[in-house]
């Protein structure tokens, strides 16, 4: 009696999603749909959204409305960053920066594979292991304790970075930056080099990125990553390194437009199906593993600690998954918990009223949502001698 009243129950919500131009089908999935999952996708707080629900084991689709339009995702796009630095350069890359001698006693050239992870900060430095530039100019003023004024040259290395050191320094020597343009006039100048840095495996610097949406991270990521893969660094190099990126793990992209590597422009454009493939294809890849492993989990960690906790506590420890917000963007993407099964969803919704107060809302419908769904995995059995 118990599975023909859910049956019934299923076959219901196909015919209302229907009549609502959503697409639900429950044939030889463990997941069912509820009507409540439904009702809350149609909410007024979500203003008419984005939504997908997969099966990462088969990539069929279980659940969709709005999934093909092209929306601004907002941080939900670092999840196309991070996989696209992973395939440029591998979860063990370490990124190392050097300061090298010139001919002239005052001149010296900064030479890098695009670090993301310099900081001119001490605290940083020691808390998150990032590389500490100042190290570089230090080591140089060891050797030469009487220098006051410097020109520093550098090559792929971030423009911030250098203009980090200039600032850093101030008052103890007066620091000229100057960007090189090729790797030619960077060998023309170089003699012999002083010390290097280096920062920890890409995997440390993927993992804080996602845990805690770091948007400057994300951003240097992408546009290391297309430098890497031998497009140019703006925002069509960006483009070009994504859709590469894409079409490699056969994740449709069509219509994808990027202005960024981290989300927050409003003209950046993807789609919920776009996502939900990619998470799949994270799911499927064994060299991306890292990337599920360093999602926020809801009410436990990062961006999602406090979320779920209040709103839809049922779901607390079930769901993982990358937050994102802009001015007019609420969107979550990730993996949710369904008893013995995970599936993959995506959530964007980019009409919501620039307010922080019906963003709130539009995370606590998206939360109250994927409960419906989450489930815990059945206890393991034990054995008694």
């Amino acid at each position: 009696m118990h599975q023909r009243t859910r049956g019934l129950r299923a076959a219901l919500a196909v015919v209302l999603a229907g009549a609502l131009g959503m697409t639900v089908i429950t044939p030889a999935h463990a997941l069912v749909i509820p009507q409540s999952f439904i009702s809350l996708t149609k909410s007024r707080t979500l203003y008419n959204p984005g939504i997908l629900v997969l099966d990462p084991a088969t990539g069929d689709t279980i659940f969709a409305k709005g999934a093909e339009k092209l929306r601004a995702p907002a941080s939900v796009l670092k999840l196309i960053s991070t996989t696209t630095a992973l395939k440029a350069f591998g979860a063990d890359k370490k990124f190392v920066t050097t300061i090298n001698a010139t001919a002239q006693p005052d001149a010296f050239v900064l030479t890098g594979e695009s670090d993301p992870w310099l900081t001119d900060s001490a605290f940083e430095a020691k808390k998150y292991h990032r590389a500490y530039a100042p190290e570089l100019v230090n080591k140089v003023l060891e050797q030469n304790p009487q220098m006051h004024e410097m020109t520093l040259y550098y090559k792929d290395v971030f423009a911030t970075d250098a203009a980090g050191l200039k600032r850093f320094f101030k008052g103890r020597v007066a620091i000229t930056t100057k960007v090189l343009p090729s790797a030619s006039a960077v060998k023309e100048l170089v003699t012999d080099p002083i010390t290097s840095i280096s920062s920890p495996p890409l995997s440390e610097i993927v993992d804080f990125t996602l845990l805690w949406s770091d948007n400057v991270l994300a951003d240097r990521l992408a546009h290391s990553s297309a430098h890497q893969l031998g497009f140019p660094g703006d925002s069509t190099g960006l483009q070009s390194a994504f859709e590469k990126t894409l079409k490699d793990l056969n994740v449709p992209s069509e219509g994808l437009s990027v202005q960024d590597g981290n989300g927050l422009s409003h003209e950046t454009r993807v789609s919920a199906r776009t996502i939900a493939s990619l998470l799949v294809a994270i799911k499927r890849e064994p060299d991306l593993k890292v990337i599920y492993d360093g999602l926020p989990t809801a009410g436990k960690t990062g961006t999602l600690k406090s979320r779920f906790v209040k709103d839809a506590p049922s779901a607390v420890g079930l769901v993982k998954a990358k937050t994102g917000w802009i001015d007019t963007t609420v969107s979550l993407a990730g993996f949710v918990t369904v008893g013995p099964q995970q599936y993959v969803f995506a959530v964007i919704a980019d009409r919501i009223p620039n307010r922080e107060s019906a963003r709130g809302a539009a995370r606590v419908t998206i939360d109250k949502m994927l409960s419906t769904i989450a489930k815990r995995p059945p206890a393991a059995s034990t054995t008694t001698p």
